[in-house]
């Protein structure tokens, strides 16, 4: 049970963090194409910029599994499945059809709020008003993203995996708080830790409440 749930976690994890590596590699090309003699520029767009609704799933779903190792029960098993829900959104985000019209405005919005380098109009770095005449005319789209979009479909699969198995098997795996439980003098496991007041008093008087009375010196 603690190696399944152990492999469940790390999958999902893997799983999310591919998503959120994926989203930050290019997935398609802007070209602008101003008039002479102006220079063409090509901007790159990430995932991030085009689904970032993707990235932002895979976040919740990092968030998910930790919420996995710290619940148990039937609580358990609705974290699995929102976890496979977020997974499933992530999937449709990414294999949402990109426009021709998002890629443009994408590289426009990127473009605008940074510097762009490399192109240059007779030895002048074609930055202010240049930059914004060149990217504000006609562009075209170039998808070169398929493996990054087919690695965050991946990723998007492994959380699905990971929450169904979470809402499948969950409750039957290890909780958090099995491991901090004391046990009683006759090995059984039901004696929980002091309550508030008495913690209190035996730190009044100079005494660790977390020791049992039998270990003490």
């Amino acid at each position: 049970m603690r190696r399944e749930f152990v492999l469940v976690l790390l999958a999902g994890a893997a799983g999310a963090g591919l998503v959120v590596l994926a989203s930050r590699q290019a997935w398609a090309h802007a070209v602008f194409t101003p008039p002479r003699p102006l220079p063409a520029q090509d901007i790159p767009v990430t995932g991030q910029g085009l689904v970032p609704l993707a990235s932002a799933l895979a976040l919740a779903a990092l968030a998910c599994l930790a919420a996995v190792i710290a619940t148990r029960s039937v609580v358990r098993r609705a974290v699995g499945v929102l976890l496979a829900v977020l997974g499933a959104g992530t999937a449709v985000a990414v294999l949402a059809s990109l426009h021709t019209s998002a890629v443009l405005a994408a590289a426009r919005a990127s473009s605008l709020s940074g510097p762009l380098g490399g192109s240059t109009t007779s030895g002048t770095p074609s930055g202010g008003s240049v930059h914004e005449i060149v990217i504000s005319g006609p562009g075209r789209a170039i998808m070169a993203g398929a493996p990054w979009r087919a690695a965050a479909v991946a990723g998007a699969v492994a959380i699905v995996l990971a929450g169904l198995a979470t809402a499948w098997r969950g409750p039957r795996w290890p909780v958090m708080s099995a491991r901090f439980e004391r046990s009683s003098p006759g090995g059984s496991r039901g004696v929980g830790p002091p309550d508030q007041q008495s913690m209190w008093e035996s730190l009044s008087r100079d005494v660790d409440p977390t020791v049992d009375d039998g270990t003490r010196t």
